[in-house]
């Protein structure tokens, strides 16, 4: 029997929508077995968040600050493979994902085994999935694949859908603002991943795991090259924050919200402005770059290309 992990996480149910059918086809294979390690801060996370709240945890999930989280046990101690499903928080995996993954039951599960990334996500993953490689390579595990599915309302109207959803806690809380979140019929669709796990699995003589990617060719991700150059600067940005406002206080002080008020108007500024004019440049400039450009879509698009 081959088991599989599934480390989760989830505020909104989406991600476990995605993870489910993801793992549908695992669960009716007879020779695979699928348990789910539900991760649960010992301080829950709020949703729909109050504004201040969300920004007060930035400079941790930025500096990947492990946080306390409550004991969850795995029925098994070893497993022929680990799916990681996180979102993405200020560029970075959410921070109970990223401090499970400091955690010595992380490297006692992870060390040594093949995992596959799930994420859902607004769209800008790169910078997160860059520090998720890292948090793997600490515990010494193995990224084989790694699925991206985002939001459907588009690149310009997610930076106004997916706050509204995040503070309203309604996916369409303004008539002319398209529904935030990942479409129906891609999270649907995913199950496409686990029927390819399951083939791959079930290929595999009983000692053996799995070592090279199985989801090549079936669209696993899609790399934005217009949130490359915009990832870069927001990341160089949050660093200098995440340490002015870590400097004012601890999370939830009043120093500190004081800081993410001027924080807040920055971070606006900085969408308002940078980010198109960004994009501006990259699409101006696209023709000096193409050969770059291409070049950085691959390396982000690994293991399991687009």
């Amino acid at each position: 029997m081959r088991k599989i992990l599934v480390i989760h996480y989830s505020q909104t149910g989406q991600l476990t929508d995605i993870a489910n059918s993801i793992t549908d086809p695992l669960n009716a294979d007879d020779n695979i077995s699928v348990e789910y390690l539900n991760l649960k801060p010992t301080e829950l996370f709020p949703f729909p968040w109050p504004l201040l709240t969300f920004f007060h945890i930035f400079p941790e999930c930025v500096k990947m600050t492990p946080q306390v989280m409550a004991p969850v046990e795995t029925k098994h101690h070893d497993y022929d493979l680990v799916i990681i499903t996180y979102q993405v928080w200020f560029l970075s995996p959410s921070l109970p994902i990223s401090s499970f993954m400091q955690s010595e039951q992380a490297y006692r599960l992870l060390n040594a085994k093949p995992v596959i990334t799930v994420i859902g996500c607004r769209g800008m993953w790169l910078t997160a999935q860059e520090k998720m490689k890292q948090l793997l390579t600490n515990v010494n595990a193995k990224l084989i694949d790694n699925v991206v599915l985002s939001d459907e309302c588009g690149t310009g109207f997610s930076f106004l859908a997916t706050p509204l959803w995040m503070f309203s806690g309604k996916k369409k809380s303004v008539s002319w603002v398209p529904a935030a979140g990942v479409a129906d019929h891609e999270i649907k669709a995913a199950s496409r991943f686990g029927t390819a796990i399951a083939r791959a699995l079930n290929a595999l003589p009983v000692h053996e795991t799995l070592k090279k990617p199985t989801l090549k060719g079936l669209g696993a991700v899609k790399v934005n090259e217009k949130f490359i150059a915009s990832e870069r600067v927001g990341q160089h940005s949050f660093r200098i924050w995440s340490k002015i406002l870590s400097t004012l206080g601890p999370m939830h002080s009043k120093r500190r919200s004081c800081g993410l008020l001027i924080y807040v108007l920055f971070l606006l500024t900085l969408i308002i402005t940078v980010v198109p004019i960004t994009a501006i440049i990259k699409k101006l400039i696209t023709p000096l770059t193409k050969k770059r450009i291409a070049e950085q879509k691959a390396y982000f698009a690994e293991p399991s290309g687009e």
